[in-house]
């Protein structure tokens, strides 16, 4: 039998050649490893903080926000919202166990915990896409499979091929300690430009003679702007990075802090929130009419 350790090998590290070495000159202490872990003080902190922010606020919003969805019956923002919820738990385990990625016996673990966190990520982004383009907060269950149908085959081949990679030939998609490896930096770059050609379409659509085809709703656009900004920037820093110019690597570090710290937060205040703050406006108005009706604002005034 061979040697457990041949296996962990590819996922861990690579030497890097003395060009390597020169072009990753200073890159920050955010980004590399820092003493005796595989992520600085801030880097960390700025995973975790926002990570826990959000847990405690959809905690605090839990019971009145599962009220309004079992009110509206809306299957589709149900599945958005247990989603969100199963995302955010594993974001949160995400940032907490940035030491997976260089612990002995962890990395495959790690690669799990980070797949399972960007299928999540990856299928409310594009999920988000696929309901809206088809109807604004459907309900029915029929919406609700074509939406997840769209978005889960898309994911579904996206986590393969990382699968295959990651698993398969060792690509170290996941861990930052391989900041040199060159088959890494191709496959984020295939995936970031597949999703900028996708928001590249949509703003096209939208500024063209074909804008009547799309939902007429500022905020999603202004969501689709800053997620084409996002890839833009990233295809930008995996192109450099692939080339491992240091600069390249600590943007693309930077948009992944910003992806898991802020992502989330982002679609929640963009789509859900919303949702409840107009099923709070039709209630107060339901309960108005009825106080109304019943006689409770007859009252004269002498």
């Amino acid at each position: 039998m061979s040697n457990p350790d041949n296996i962990t090998l590819p996922l861990v590290s690579a030497q890097s050649t003395p060009m390597d070495r020169t072009k990753m000159e200073g890159i920050p202490e955010w980004y590399s490893s820092g003493s005796g872990g595989c992520s600085g003080f801030w880097r960390q902190t700025a995973l975790v903080v926002p990570s826990v922010l959000l847990v405690l606020y959809l905690g605090f919003q839990a019971r009145r926000n599962v009220r309004k969805l079992s009110h509206r019956k809306s299957y589709v923002m149900i599945a958005y919202y247990a989603l969100l919820w199963f995302t955010t738990l594993l974001n949160l385990a995400w940032a907490i166990l940035q030491a997976w990625q260089c612990a002995p016996g962890k990395p495959i673990a790690w690669n799990l915990l980070s797949l399972f966190t960007e299928c999540g990520l990856l299928t409310l982004e594009i999920s988000i896409l696929a309901f809206l383009l088809q109807e604004n907060y459907a309900s029915g269950l029929e919406a609700l499979a074509h939406t997840f149908m769209v978005s889960g085959s898309f994911v579904a081949i996206d986590m393969l091929i990382q699968s295959i990679f990651a698993f398969g030939f060792g690509v170290p998609l996941f861990i930052n300690t391989d900041a040199t490896h060159w088959g890494k930096w191709s496959v984020l770059f295939a995936h970031t430009l597949v999703l900028t050609a996708v928001y590249s379409y949509i703003l096209f659509v939208h500024y063209s003679k074909w804008k009547d085809k799309l939902p007429p709703r500022p905020s999603f656009y202004n969501y689709v702007v800053v997620m084409f900004i996002a890839n833009v920037l990233g295809l930008f820093a995996t192109g450099l990075a692939g080339i491992s110019y240091s600069f390249g690597l600590w943007l693309y570090d930077f948009i992944v802090i910003c992806r898991h710290a802020l992502y989330l937060p982002f679609l929640y205040v963009t789509f859900l929130a919303d949702f409840f703050q107009e099923e709070d406006w039709l209630l107060d108005n339901a309960y108005y009419s009825e106080m109304k009706d019943a006689g409770f604002f007859d009252t004269e005034w002498d």
